[in-house]
């Protein structure tokens, strides 16, 4: 008699886990669909996000570290500040000189687009890979430029187009773009930015 109850005992205790187990998922579930409900646009946005980085070919991986006494990121409230971001390839710079000179408006682009995403990957470490960004707010773009080459606006294009093809509407900032004689490690562009995050 002991025995049968032992393990019926057993066999209770097994039903009440698998119950429980059962109980829990449901209550999962249940709270996943209430979820959907209720946010379907932070759902889809999230998912959206990484959709659009895939079409554009654009990896977060590891984003550069400073070259100098400085941070990279602040988040300041919602605010996230980003320092100047340069077009590093594997931690080097692939392109020099001087716009309007020995540099293309079209190879300066590229270059801008580089900065462009260098500030993404910068951004993601603070933003869960993006899905937490809300817009983004101004770029500063600095170009490096023969004395008489003033299309600056049109190499940091290549950025601004960047941000409103990944965020649309959002992506859409405030901007400055202006030559310079020289910028560090020799770079053609270098690019700083200003994100708010979603409350």
């Amino acid at each position: 008699m002991f025995g049968i109850s032992l393990c019926a005992d057993i066999s209770l205790k097994k039903i009440h886990h698998r119950y429980n187990s059962l109980l829990r998922i449901r209550q999962y579930e249940i709270a996943l669909k209430r979820f959907f409900y209720k946010h379907p646009r932070r759902v889809h946005m999230a998912s959206d996000i990484q959709t659009k980085l895939d079409e554009l070919g654009i990896k977060l991986d590891s984003p550069a570290v400073p070259a100098g006494n400085y941070v990279p990121v602040l988040v300041i409230h919602d605010m996230v500040y980003i320092s100047g971001q340069l077009p590093l390839i594997k931690g080097a710079i692939e392109v020099t000189g001087q716009v309007g000179s020995s540099v293309s408006i079209k190879d300066a682009q590229e270059q801008a687009r580089q900065c462009a995403v260098a500030i993404l990957r910068q951004v993601s470490t603070v933003s869960d890979n993006l899905k937490q960004v809300k817009r983004v707010v101004k770029l500063g773009g600095f170009v490096t430029s023969a004395p008489e080459f003033t299309e600056q606006p049109k190499v940091i294009d290549a950025a601004s187009e960047l941000m409103v093809a990944l965020f649309a509407d959002n992506g859409k900032h405030t901007r400055f773009a202006v030559g310079v004689s020289a910028l560090p490690l020799g770079a053609v562009v270098e690019i700083d930015a200003i994100f708010q995050l979603k409350s």
